[in-house]
């Protein structure tokens, strides 16, 4: 994540969530992108156009964005790491740690560009923080309420944004 928008005015929010299923059950459904919808609050459509490419489009703030983010790094039961590449600037990435063999704890490092004074105001009101960590805890419910078994997998693998 670091350097991706070196300069520019991002703002950091580290969140973590434990999950009660398998590592690879955990890992396999986050590579699901097509599913975010399901358990993200906000987002209408998420399609992934190749391996390393996810087009978004959300809502935020009662506005409609949308924009193309690239896999930059990729290891299945351990991490993905995007950047965008259009619309709003954000960078990331989530890990996978299997903290005993039935629970595994999910952490989201991201990094974001505030646009215009609401967005700006909800970040100095951690209304941003407090969202990415409802998204952690909706994820969560989302596969625990499917008993661990996930809705699909990818197990390829990324570096450097291209497949290996």
């Amino acid at each position: 994540m670091s350097g991706d928008f070196a300069g520019k005015d991002m703002h950091r929010i580290d969140k973590s969530v434990d999950v009660d299923a398998p590592l690879r059950a955990v890992y396999n459904q986050w590579t699901q992108f097509e599913d975010f919808p399901y358990f993200m609050t906000g987002v209408k459509l998420v399609r992934q156009l190749d391996p390393t490419h996810v087009r978004w489009h959300v809502e935020v703030w009662g506005k409609d964005e949308v924009w193309d983010a690239e896999i930059t790094e990729q290891v299945p039961d351990q991490r993905i790491s995007w950047k965008s590449i259009s619309g709003p600037a954000n960078a990331g990435t989530v890990r996978f740690e299997a903290v005993e063999p039935q629970l595994t704890r999910v952490r989201l490092a991201m990094a974001y560009e505030p646009k215009g004074l609401v967005e700006h105001a909800g970040d100095a009101l951690g209304m941003i923080s407090a969202r990415v960590q409802h998204v952690l805890d909706d994820f969560k419910k989302f596969i625990e309420r499917r008993h661990g078994d996930e809705t699909g997998a990818w197990r390829g693998r990324v570096h450097d944004g291209h497949t290996a």
